[in-house]
């Protein structure tokens, strides 16, 4: 995970001003916790803080100790968050241990300045970073597609830096935090009625990189969408010009046959994470089929409309969205929201409640996040 949509703001604050900052990194979790490995939160010289690293409980004992901890270096701290350990103030019951890498400026700001250029170009980032001995805090970096790395020559932390690049996951290993930030979420949504407002808004607080398009100029308007980082008019040229990513999900809500039939003509042969259609699937079939017909006879395999359709009502979410009940575009944005993030992640969507019981988890649950029942799940 990227963390920059919730340290951006104070880190160019902190780039303008020259201060001093420590950057705290969880880089290992024993049990349950509130935040993966890679959770990140900025401490100012001012005790002004971006993101987190727990549920809220540890925060603050984090950052009081912060640039005491660092005066010699990067070091690494251990919180424990079990009940018993009654000698901490912030025993929070989790039932879990934290390890943390708090680094100052020196080492951090390169890291930081390699997550914001992969935020920006919404491309994945591997960096591998050494836990222990006399280089805590050393590492290299290397951006998707990119031939070469950065940092750190160090050939066990390029090695390490190499497996979580080619495994698209972080781990732990022999002292080395080797970590895969995937690509920042793109999310299309193609319809700017009033349904496709709060989707933009809920995927913008996720982080998401948003576009909205829409054939009627007066709708995709910057007062109507102010999260939203593009806004287009939909033309069939517009479609084929969009750069999206494997990554990325698209919801087609216009609420209007020629309009989604545009979009799927364009979207349908793309490799999407996600595209979904709101609204009968009936609707979707008939245009798929029609869509099908079309490329079929194009590519002269006529008689294999039919193969060609099936097989792109299977890729679709359609109708999009979970069922969870509710009414109104809050309650649609939800559900589709909730859909997309399940798939791009390959959750089960299973209650976590479910998840514990069959998985023989410890009842040591933490505010009912994700993020805590998978650190359960796992272990």
């Amino acid at each position: 995970m990227n963390e920059m949509h919730r340290l951006r703001p104070l880190w160019r604050a902190l780039c303008e001003s020259g201060e001093e900052f420590v950057l705290a990194t969880v880089v290992t979790l024993e049990g349950s916790g509130y935040r993966k490995a890679g959770a990140r939160m900025l401490i100012a010289q001012d005790g002004r803080r971006a993101g987190t690293i727990s549920g809220g409980c540890l925060e603050a004992e984090v950052a009081k100790k912060a640039f005491w901890h660092t005066e010699n270096g990067p070091a690494m701290r251990t919180y424990s968050t079990h009940a018993e350990d009654g000698d901490v103030p912030y025993g929070m019951g989790c039932g879990g241990v934290i390890h943390l890498l708090l680094e100052r400026r020196e080492t951090a700001a390169p890291l930081l300045e390699a997550m914001d250029q992969a935020y920006d170009l919404r491309l994945g980032l591997a960096v591998a970073t050494q836990l222990s001995g006399a280089g805590v805090g050393r590492r290299c970096w290397q951006m998707e597609g990119d031939a070469g790395m950065a940092g750190s020559p160090d050939a066990q932390l390029q090695d390490e830096l190499r497996a979580a690049a080619a495994r698209r996951k972080s781990a732990g290993v022999d002292g080395v935090f080797a970590e895969w930030m995937g690509a920042r979420t793109g999310l299309l949504i193609v319809g700017a009625g009033n349904d496709a407002q709060p989707l933009a808004r809920a995927a913008h607080a996720m982080g998401w990189h948003v576009s909205v398009m829409d054939g009627r100029s007066n709708l995709i308007t910057r007062e109507r969408f102010p999260e939203a980082d593009g806004l287009q008019l939909l033309t069939p040229a517009a479609l084929d010009g969009l750069l999206l990513r494997p990554t990325d999900a698209v919801a087609l809500m216009s609420h209007s046959l020629e309009q989604d039939r545009m979009a799927l003509r364009s979207l349908l042969p793309r490799d999407l994470a996600y595209l979904g259609v709101l609204g009968p699937r009936s609707r979707t079939a008939d245009m798929v089929a029609e869509l099908a017909a079309e490329a079929a006879a194009g590519k002269g395999s006529a008689g294999r409309d039919a193969e060609l359709a099936a097989a792109w009502m299977e890729r679709l979410h359609a109708p999009m969205g979970l069922e969870l009940g509710g009414d109104g575009a809050e309650s649609v944005a939800l559900s589709i929201l909730a859909e997309m993030q399940q798939t791009l992640h390959g959750a089960s969507g299973l209650p976590l409640r479910e998840l514990r019981r069959n998985a023989g988890a410890s009842d040591a649950l933490a505010h009912g996040s994700v993020a805590v029942s998978r650190a359960l799940t796992a272990s």
